[in-house]
């Protein structure tokens, strides 16, 4: 695996940081996760987009513009092997003595990006769906920013896989869904995909956009707005999204059958929807 760190490719066995980073210390930080398809990096303008707002949102300046960004992401994408990849980009704020306030004057970020085999869901996982539970969203209120701080997400998600589990969607004081640990959470109820807003609850997904532009694209009725805890419940289907997991039907929910227990019809459609799009667009030169 060739990475990049502070301007450098690298073997990831030859990356070293300073153990004094904020990212180390602090969790001082965000990131982004970008899917490749043929070797091409699917919406980076939205990625781009996103991390920024993420930056912005933790007041540490952009290390470069999207046209240096698209650079060295496409150098990163050419030195590795697979065709499709998932790469994670990941910026701290620098090294600097252990002081809660910024670096005065600021430090040098670190920079650090890495690529993996992109690995679709498997066959058995379409045709069974997959099964949640839900937990109270316990986290912070600027979940809208892609901070590397996620030990919240990694003690909901391992709630999940304790209990055989493949994610954890998360309710917010009791009455409405925002997400799930890892993913973005849709219900469907009489035929409509239901979605929560993107706010400060939420952190905005890119294959969340992907799903609502099909709905709208192919007439399918949706609405976006707070859902709440018994429309979850209640949900004739419910789907996960994410750039890895792309679209996956939720079968059981906290030990009961969601609707007939199975993949159902708004599943099946939205599914084949994104793969005529991964096809026709993700991978179109």
């Amino acid at each position: 695996m060739t990475i990049y760190l502070n301007g450098q490719y690298m073997p990831i066995e030859e990356a070293k940081i300073s153990v004094l980073d904020r990212g180390f210390i602090f969790g001082d930080g965000v990131y982004e996760v970008i899917p490749v398809y043929s070797r091409k990096a699917f919406r980076l303008a939205e990625h781009l987009r996103r991390l920024q707002h993420s930056l912005d949102g933790i007041k540490l300046a952009n290390p470069h513009s999207d046209n240096g960004w698209t650079d060295i992401i496409n150098e990163l994408i050419a030195r590795n092997a697979a065709q499709d990849q998932y790469l994670y980009l990941h910026i701290t704020r620098g090294a600097a003595k252990r002081d809660h306030a910024f670096p005065n004057p600021p430090v040098k970020p670190t920079l650090f990006m890495m690529s993996n085999p992109l690995l679709t869901p498997p066959a058995e996982l379409l045709h069974s769906g997959i099964a949640c539970i839900t937990a109270p969203d316990n986290r912070w209120l600027r979940c809208d920013i892609k901070a590397i701080a996620l030990l919240p997400n990694v003690l909901l998600r391992q709630m999940a896989i304790d209990a055989g589990c493949a994610e954890t969607i998360l309710i917010r004081d009791e009455a409405f869904m925002t997400e799930g640990a890892a993913s973005n959470i849709f219900v469907v109820k009489n035929g409509k995909l239901l979605a929560p807003p993107k706010d400060n609850l939420m952190l905005p997904g890119i294959t969340y956009d992907v799903v609502l532009e099909l709905a709208a694209t192919n007439g399918i009725p949706h609405e976006v707005r707070r859902i709440a805890v018994a429309e979850v419940f209640g949900a004739d289907e419910l789907l996960l999204t994410s750039s890895t997991k792309e679209v996956l039907a939720i079968t059981r929910l906290d030990g009961k059958p969601v609707g007939t227990g199975k993949p159902g019809a708004m599943f099946a459609r939205l599914h084949a929807l994104y793969q005529d799009f991964k096809r026709d667009v993700m991978r179109a030169a």
